[in-house]
C-alpha cells in the first residue's frame, strides 16, 4: 500500500472513531443507562458498569452546567437589583435573550411543577442542583456490585441512591430499593438490620408523603388501625374464609415485606406478630387472586379457599404468582402463628386446606392435624 493511500486509510479510520465517539457523548444520560441496562441483562457486567458511570458522569455534568449558567446569571449586577422573583426574572430572561437560562428553567420546569417553587429564584436553583444526582445509576452500579458478590460495595450504592431518591423518575424507586438493601441482610442472616428495613416499607410513606401502607400504619384512634383490628378478630374468631369474604386488600407491593416479616417473627417465636403481618400478606395474596377469577368469571363469589383456587383459570401467570409469593407457605405459617397465638380453630382451617393440596406443605400440615406443635422453623425468614 503506498504512502498516500495509508494516510488515507488513517485518516478515515480516524475519522470513524472520532464520529463513533461523538455519537456516543451525544447520546442523553438516559439513554446510556438503558444501554447500561440492556448489557447487565445480557451478562455484559464490565460494559454494563462502564455505561452506568457514563450516564452518571453525563447527567452530572448538564446539570451542572445549567446550574452555572443560572448562578452567572443571577450575580449579573442588573438581575441581583431585580430581586428574588422568578416571574419578574422571566420577564428579563425573555427580553435580553438569555437562552441558556431560559433552557436551565425550562428544564426545571419539566421536573418540578413551577408552583413548588414559591416564585424564588434561589429555590429554583437549590432544586436545579439536585437533579446533579443520579440515584438510578448509583442502584445500577450497586447491582454490579450485588452479582459480582461485593455486598458491602453493593449495600454502600443503595444506602447512597436512597439518599439521593428525593426525586427518582420512577415513583417505585424507593420501594425497590428498601427490598434490596432487605434482601442482602437477609442473605448475610442479619436478621435485625431485615426487620429495620421492611418495616421502613410498612410504615413509611413514598416521596409524595403518601402510605405505602395505609391500612397498617396508625395510632389505635386512626382508621386505618381500627379496620385492622377489625381484621385480626375476624381472622382470629371467625377464620381465615370468613375473613377472606369480608375484606379485600389488593396492596402488591408491601406483600412481600409483610411475608418476610411473618417468617421472621414466627422464627423468633413471637407468635403475635407473625400473625398481624402474616394475615396482610394472605390477604394481599388471595385479594388479587380473586380479582383474577372474576376477570374471567364476573359472577365469581369467594366461598373457601379450595373453591377459590379449583377456579383459577389455567395458565402460568398465576402458577407462577402463587410460587412467588410462596402461597403455600404464607398459609402454614399464618396457620401456625395463630395456634401460637392461642387461635387453634383457625390454624386448623388452613393446614386442613393445605391437607388436600399438592407439595411439600401437604404432609406438615397433616402432621400439624394430627399433633399440632409449634416447630421451629425450617428455613430462613
Amino acid at each position: 500500500m503506498s504512502g498516500p493511500l495509508k494516510k488515507s486509510c488513517f485518516l478515515f479510520i480516524l475519522f470513524l472513531l472520532l464520529t463513533a465517539a461523538s455519537a456516543q457523548e451525544a447520546r442523553p444520560w438516559w439513554y446510556v443507562l438503558e444501554q447500561g441496562k440492556f448489557l447487565f441483562r445480557q451478562g455484559d457486567y464490565g460494559s454494563a458498569l462502564l455505561a452506568f458511570e457514563d450516564a452518571r458522569r453525563q447527567r452530572y455534568n448538564s446539570y451542572a452546567g445549567m446550574e452555572r449558567d443560572f448562578i452567572n446569571f443571577l450575580s449579573i449586577p442588573e438581575v441581583r437589583g431585580i430581586g428574588d422573583s422568578l416571574t419578574t426574572l422571566e420577564s428579563y430572561i425573555t427580553e435580553r435573550g438569555h437562552a441558556d437560562v431560559e433552557k436551565a428553567l425550562g428544564e426545571l420546569y419539566y421536573r418540578v411543577p413551577r408552583e413548588s417553587l414559591r416564585d424564588s429564584a434561589l429555590l429554583a436553583l437549590e432544586e436545579l442542583g439536585k437533579f446533579k444526582d443520579y440515584p438510578e445509576a448509583e442502584y445500577w452500579i450497586g447491582e454490579i456490585y450485588r452479582v459480582e458478590g461485593e455486598l458491602d460495595l453493593a449495600l454502600g450504592q443503595y444506602h447512597k441512591a436512597l439518599a439521593q431518591s428525593a426525586r427518582p423518575e420512577d415513583p417505585n424507586f424507593e420501594l425497590e430499593l428498601l427490598y434490596k438493601v432487605a434482601d442482602v441482610y437477609r442473605f448475610r442472616q442479619e436478621f435485625n438490620r431485615m426487620e429495620e428495613t421492611l418495616l421502613k416499607i410498612v410504615e413509611g410513606n413514598n416521596i409524595r408523603g403518601e402510605a405505602w401502607d395505609s391500612l397498617w400504619q396508625g395510632d389505635a384512634a386512626d382508621s386505618g388501625s381500627f379496620v385492622r383490628n377489625s381484621m385480626a378478630r375476624t381472622l382470629e374468631n371467625s377464620g381465615p374464609e370468613r375473613f377472606l369474604v369480608m375484606y379485600r386488600y389488593n396492596n402488591g407491593p408491601v406483600e412481600r415485606a409483610h411475608r418476610l416479616l411473618g417468617f421472621y417473627y414466627y422464627a423468633s417465636s413471637r407468635y403475635n406478630r407473625a400473625v398481624e403481618h402474616l394475615m396482610f400478606a394472605f390477604l394481599i395474596q388471595n385479594s388479587i387472586l380473586i380479582e383474577e377469577v372474576q376477570r374471567s368469571r364476573y359472577d365469581f363469589v369467594f366461598e373457601s379457599l379450595e373453591n377459590l383456587l379449583s377456579s383459577l383459570p389455567r395458565g402460568d401467570t398465576l402458577v407462577n404468582f402463587i410460587d412467588r409469593v410462596e402461597y403455600y407457605r404464607s398459609a402454614y405459617y399464618l396457620g401456625s402463628s395463630l395456634y401460637g397465638s392461642g387461635r387453634e380453630t383457625s390454624a386448623r382451617t388452613l393446614w386442613t386446606f393445605l391437607g388436600g393440596r399438592e407439595g411439600q406443605w401437604r404432609g406438615r400440615a397433616l402432621a400439624q392435624l394430627q399433633q399440632p406443635s409449634l416447630e421451629a422453623a425450617a428455613e430462613n425468614p
